[in-house]
């Protein structure tokens, strides 16, 4: 199954490679996987300059079918010096002398022509310049978001999506198509909480605009959206049931673990500690709990309710009191007094 990308015309297969969980192995495993990826059809990778060296893991395992392959990359640059710096950076670590997709990475605004910022004049002078293609932007901010679509300055959002989906990310996917703008989607697994790949595929099926990019750290996960190469999960009754199932246990205030409250002055690892109530009961819980998971959960203890994590969250989470009921909730499970 096949998506054109809005009025860029590029058109990729539905399944598209996340790059970001590949910064946590080696260069060789991440090469595999990247290889096996792209010898099964998958042709559009995304990146950002913020994920370390994934960036050159992609252009390691890559740069000899370029020309057969879709790259977006994405900046968190907040001037025009930063812009360029970060691109060249990308280009290098890319093996490559273009980028078909840049993207202003989760800006806490909507880059426009003339708002001071310099940012988008520069992207505008590198697509001039034939080192980028398309110009992208990626958020989690319903307003930034709606923003970007209506000012027809983009040719791609990249948003989060999954069957956790409310009416209001529906109605983004919605206005991308009547705009003709690409949408790209992130966290199709909402950040692991979702575990039935298959149900996670169907629901993408039904919107034929949307490109799901798959994060992707192990063999396993790979094979699993592979088998959707040629044909896509389609929504049937029991699959819609279980989805609705899957809306009532994950209603309510969760963390998504996107990590834009990182890092944490108490060194807590918010991203995973504010969710674990789900992780532990939806995951192998092995490790949740293993001595190294329980060093993670106590350090909450320390939290100095500073309050930056919950400022810097982009669904505006209530962070400090998701991580104090998970951690309470943490130390009935290890006393026995909840199974998991």
């Amino acid at each position: 199954m096949n998506v054109t990308l809005g009025k860029t015309n590029i058109t990729v297969n539905k399944n598209g490679f996340g790059a970001l969980p590949i910064q946590r192995v080696d260069i060789e495993t991440a090469a595999h996987l990247l290889r096996k990826a792209y010898d099964n059809g998958v042709n559009f990778f995304d990146t950002a300059r913020f994920y370390t060296d994934s960036e050159e893991k992609i252009g390691y395992a890559l740069s000899d079918v370029r020309d057969k392959i879709y790259i977006a990359t994405k900046t968190m640059c907040s001037t025009a010096d930063e812009f360029n710096s970060q691109l060249e950076t990308s280009l290098k670590m890319l093996k490559t002398d273009y980028i078909d997709i840049y993207q202003f990475h989760n800006p806490p605004f909507c880059p426009k022509r003339g708002d001071g910022s310099g940012l988008y004049e520069a992207m505008e002078e590198a697509k001039r310049q034939g080192k980028i293609r398309h110009i992208g932007i990626t958020n989690h901010r319903l307003s930034v978001a709606k923003e970007s679509i209506l000012s027809g300055l983009y040719d791609t959002l990249q948003f989060p999506f999954s069957y956790l989906a409310s009416g209001k990310d529906i109605e983004i996917v919605r206005l991308c198509r009547e705009h003709n703008m690409g949408f790209i989607a992130m966290k199709a697994l909402s950040g692991g909480l979702i575990t039935n790949s298959q149900a996670a595929a169907a629901f993408m099926a039904q919107y034929d605009n949307v490109v799901p990019i798959w994060g992707v750290q192990r063999e396993r996960e790979l094979d699993e959206f592979l088998r959707f190469r040629y044909e896509f999960p389609t929504m049937t009754d029991d699959i819609r049931e279980f989805i609705e199932n899957e809306r009532k246990t994950l209603s309510g205030e969760f963390c998504r673990g996107c990590g834009y409250c990182m890092p944490c002055p108490a060194g807590i690892e918010i991203n995973n500690c504010a969710r674990m109530s789900l992780l532990i009961r939806r995951s192998p819980s092995s490790s949740h709990l293993s001595p190294e998971g329980q060093a993670k959960m106590h350090k909450i203890a320390g939290c100095l309710n500073c309050g930056k994590c919950r400022s810097k969250c982009p669904y505006g989470l209530d962070t400090p009191a998701l991580l104090r009921r998970n951690y309470e909730d943490y130390k009935d499970i290890l006393a026995g007094k909840i199974k998991v």
